[in-house]
């Protein structure tokens, strides 16, 4: 029984990838792949020798650690000095900015500004437009501030195309770091001083309001400053001679000076010590000789003694303190301010230069030998893209496996696509064989399909009659002629057909019903063995 079209097997997909395939569009597109390459190539050689030179400086510098020096010694001072610790930057954050937000704030405008007008008015003077520039891509393109890992050591690059213009940005770059350097410790103890000023000119008016006070007082009451206590029972008792802060005259002052004693020696004993409880039992004697006495006498205006009214004893007491308080704290201040004064006079170090600016003997673009290389490796890439696409979108089937899952019977023969006398033994096999099975005296006929080149195509059709002897040849691609022949046999090429092609003659064949004995390969590709 001859061969039937065959409809179940299953065309190629377009998402079948043949590495074969691939390899051979390539092959077959190899002077469109060299010549996009070679555009590629010039392209990027005509640039990289027209590319004006650039060229590169650095230098590196050492960023000091913010929470010392100067303002560390603020800090410390703020710490101390509760009156300091509402002064902005002085208090606990101090230095605590990372060294990723200081190169940061180095690549801001606020202190790279100068240099970037220096760079424009440079790049003016010589004939450069430069009305479109931007800051950040100036910073972007032309500086690169990065630090060493692990340390505290930024490096600074800077390029440009101009070389005598490098160096001199890069020293102004050094100096503006440095400037920058001092300029927060200069901002810091200058806001210091201000504050120190203005609470020593508040707390010196405070000093003499509340001193004019306790002056009026006393002598409201004729009060004098030479007080003294009577002999007291209660006195003599004490057990042991009282501090020496208690040896004043006053029985408030003797009070004050044991509280603070017997605060102090708690830090560190606890109640059951000896000397804790001996000045317990003294602060108890004071405090009955007070409450029995009134506070002792005091000298008046005119000589003599008199006991004085308890209410007016408190209140001369509560008015020298508050005299006090405001004098140590006059006091406390204008040391303060002294010492901000000290630090002031003082010059801080700016930052160290570990290696001045230096400009490398060579620029550093363009790359040419890269540029070269990268535009023959681009070439290389869209040459092959090219190649694939335009062997995909002419739709040609090149794939012998393509073919054989698109054609509806077998491939019988696959010969070398040459002319001549090659082709004898091979058509002499054929005909022997798949063709004998045909009645003696019946047509056979052969379908080319798609353009395949004529010479090849006359070539095989003349060994096939040679081969075949007296019964007829049919060559058409007329299928209601060829469907009277006795069998069909196909003839393709690779690259002859396209898929719609192949698939308009697989449903044709389909509806003519016509046996086929199988079909035949003409491969370009193929080497005689």
């Amino acid at each position: 029984m001859e061969n039937q079209p065959n409809l179940s097997s299953t065309p190629h997909t377009d998402d079948d990838i043949d590495l074969r395939q691939v390899f051979g569009s390539l092959l077959r597109h190899k002077v469109l792949i060299a010549g996009i390459t070679a555009t590629s190539v010039l392209t990027a050689g005509c640039y990289a020798f027209t590319r004006k030179p650039v060229w590169e400086g650095s230098f590196q510098i050492l960023l000091e650690n913010q929470s010392s020096g100067s303002v560390g010694r603020l800090a410390q001072s703020a710490a101390a000095s509760p009156m300091l610790s509402n002064l902005a930057g002085l208090g606990g954050s101090a230095g605590a900015s990372s060294l990723k937000t200081e190169v940061k704030i180095l690549e801001s405008p606020s202190v790279l500004k100068p240099v970037y007008d220096f760079v424009k008015a440079s790049k003016t003077s010589a004939g450069e437009d430069v009305s479109k520039w931007i800051y950040t891509n100036w910073v972007k393109n032309n500086v690169s501030i990065k630090l060493f890992k692990g340390t505290s050591v930024l490096n600074l690059t800077y390029q440009d195309t101009e070389q005598s213009l490098v160096l001199p940005v890069l020293e102004r770059i050094t100096k503006t770091y440095q400037e920058y350097s001092n300029r927060d410790n200069a901002n810091s103890i200058n806001n210091a001083l201000r504050f120190a000023r203005e609470q020593s000119d508040i707390l010196r008016a405070k000093a003499k309001d509340s001193n004019r006070k306790l002056d009026a007082f006393k002598f409201t009451y004729g009060i004098s400053d030479d007080t003294g206590i009577l002999n007291s029972p209660q006195l003599d008792k004490l057990s042991s001679p009282l501090p020496e802060a208690s040896q004043a005259s006053d029985p408030l002052e003797i009070l004050s000076a044991i509280n603070k004693e017997l605060t102090r020696r708690r830090q560190f004993f606890t109640d059951t010590d000896p000397s804790v409880q001996r000045l317990q039992k003294e602060r108890q004697a004071i405090l009955q000789y007070i409450n029995q006495t009134g506070g002792g006498l005091i000298s008046i205006a005119g000589g003599g003694s008199k006991e004085i009214n308890r209410e007016i004893l408190l209140n001369y007491k509560e008015l020298q303190r508050t005299a006090t308080r405001d004098n140590a704290a006059l006091t406390a201040m204008e040391s303060q301010l002294v010492s901000l004064q000290i630090q002031k006079a003082q010059e801080r170090q700016p930052w160290e230069l570990i290696s001045t600016p230096t400009v490398l003997d060579r620029p550093v673009a363009p790359r040419k030998k890269r540029m070269v290389a990268l535009g023959l490796l681009s070439g290389l890439v869209m040459g092959c893209g090219a190649a694939l696409i335009r062997d995909r979108s002419s739709g040609l089937v090149f794939s012998e496996e393509e073919l054989k899952s698109l054609l509806p019977c077998p491939l019988i023969k696959h010969l070398p696509a040459i002319n001549g006398s090659a082709w004898t033994d091979a058509v002499d096999l054929l005909a022997a064989g798949p063709l004998a099975k045909t009645p003696r005296q019946s047509a056979i006929a052969l379908i080319p399909i798609g353009n395949i080149p004529n010479e090849q195509l006359q070539a095989f059709s003349r060994e096939l009659s040679r081969a075949i002897q007296d019964r007829e040849l049919l060559v058409s691609t007329d299928l209601r002629q060829t469907s009277r022949c006795a069998t069909q046999l196909l003839l393709t090429s690779r690259g002859a057909a396209t898929r719609t092609q192949l698939a308009q003659l697989r449903q044709k064949l389909a509806l003519q019903g016509s046996p086929l004995t199988g079909w035949v390969l003409l491969d370009p590709e193929l080497k005689l063995g």
